[in-house]
């Protein structure tokens, strides 16, 4: 049977940090990876999170399963958090933001197996890779501009003028990943109408609320969607903004209508049944511990604002430093771009020229990682991209 097997395409960004590791030159800077970093180049374990760990070992009685869809009160913390007061809300913890994705694909499938599900040009790589392991239908939407490095907004719309009534259409709650590039205040309201207009089931990934403008202002595009239509199906993960990476701390959040609530969480938790039975809990614990205390998510909130606030740091200085040796505004952009990535929009040639000859790692489409910067690599980074011809 097994050696009826092919060779899987292996994954650009884990083959990155492999040649990284490989790399044994001592200036050597990873902006591949995508996970926060502080100026050491560690991702450190939040203090609140510290704190809830220690506490939970201490109150900890058992070991046994939880729910087939998590702890009632975990998803209670995440839905209020992402989406405020709300009734309508079915939801299932899952292992991490990726988890979440899957089993809303699955959901589609399983509702609807005609419907086409619409991604943004570029996104997220999993995003196809999961629709076509599943046998659905995709198509894209333009999005990002490679010209100025931010939104097309008139090819996306004009694209998802196209969808038809019932496809779902995938959105980037906030800080867009890869490209950092994030639709207006006034752009969403359009889409929205739009998408209501189409009769689409919108799909919001939020990955990174906290990481651009705000843990509240991060919220409101999918606050905006969630009360504009009957359907919306959120994927959103805790690996970020708690720094809870390796504790695949997802949910799964399906909005519906009164009478179909029970409903649709049944089909939520049948297909956590047949995935993985019962989601992990360690994350989920320690997330709702933070959220149910005062004085934790306090501590939380300040210290994912010193990360918020450290990444716009690094954008504007980056940015300030190539205006500087360019003697352009060609990378303002960075400045405005928000959460962990940029896409650069330097050609896989400059790329490779930054890795061979300043051992620098990206991405090959040009995205980086911001957080893995610090004040000294920033200039070093500038540097290099002018040296390569960007």
């Amino acid at each position: 049977m097994l050696e009826a097997l092919n060779p899987q395409p292996q994954d650009k960004i884990l083959q990155l940090i492999a040649l990284y590791r490989e790399d044994k030159r001592p200036t050597k800077i990873d902006l591949g990876v995508g996970v926060y970093k502080d100026a050491t180049g560690l991702t450190p374990v939040m203090r609140a999170v510290k704190a809830a760990e220690k506490k939970l070992w201490e109150v900890e009685t058992t070991k046994t399963y939880t729910g087939l869809a998590g702890e009632p009160a975990y998803n209670a913390a995440l839905v209020k958090m992402i989406l405020g007061e709300t009734d309508r809300a079915a939801s299932v913890a899952t292992p991490g933001g990726t988890g979440a994705i899957r089993q809303a694909l699955e959901l589609v499938k399983l509702a609807t197996p005609g419907a086409t599900v619409w991604l943004s040009a570029p996104t997220w790589p999993n995003h196809p890779s999961i629709i076509k392991f599943l046998g659905m239908k995709m198509a894209e939407y333009r999005y990002f501009d490679a010209a100025t490095c931010g939104v097309d907004f008139a090819g996306m719309k004009e694209d998802l003028a196209k969808v038809a009534p019932g496809d779902v259409v995938l959105l980037h709650g906030c800080c867009h990943n890869p490209t950092g590039a994030n639709l207006t205040a006034p752009q969403w309201a359009e889409t929205v109408a739009i998408l209501q207009d189409r009769q689409a089931v919108p799909f919001v990934d939020l990955a990174y609320q906290g990481f651009g403008d705000g843990l509240e202002e991060d919220a409101a595009a999918t606050r905006l969607i969630a009360e504009s239509f009957p359907e919306v199906l959120i994927a959103a993960s805790c690996s970020k903004n708690f720094g809870i990476y390796r504790e695949r701390t997802g949910i799964l959040i399906a909005l519906t209508t009164p009478d179909r609530k029970a409903v649709v969480q049944g089909n939520l938790n049948f297909l956590n049944r047949q995935n993985f039975s019962f989601p992990p809990d360690h994350g989920a614990r320690l997330v709702t511990m933070i959220l149910e205390d005062a004085a934790l998510t306090a501590d939380w909130k300040a210290e994912l604002e010193e990360v918020r606030l450290n990444m716009l740091t690094l954008r504007q200085t980056l940015a300030d430093t190539l205006r500087q040796l360019t003697n352009s505004d060609r990378y303002d952009f960075v400045a405005t771009h928000r959460g962990m990535f940029s896409r650069l929009g330097l050609t896989e040639a400059q790329v490779l020229r930054l890795r061979e000859e300043h051992a620098i790692y990206m991405v090959g489409d040009s995205r980086i990682n911001i957080a893995g910067l610090n004040a000294q690599t920033v200039p070093i980074l500038a540097a290099a991209i002018v040296a390569v011809g960007g």
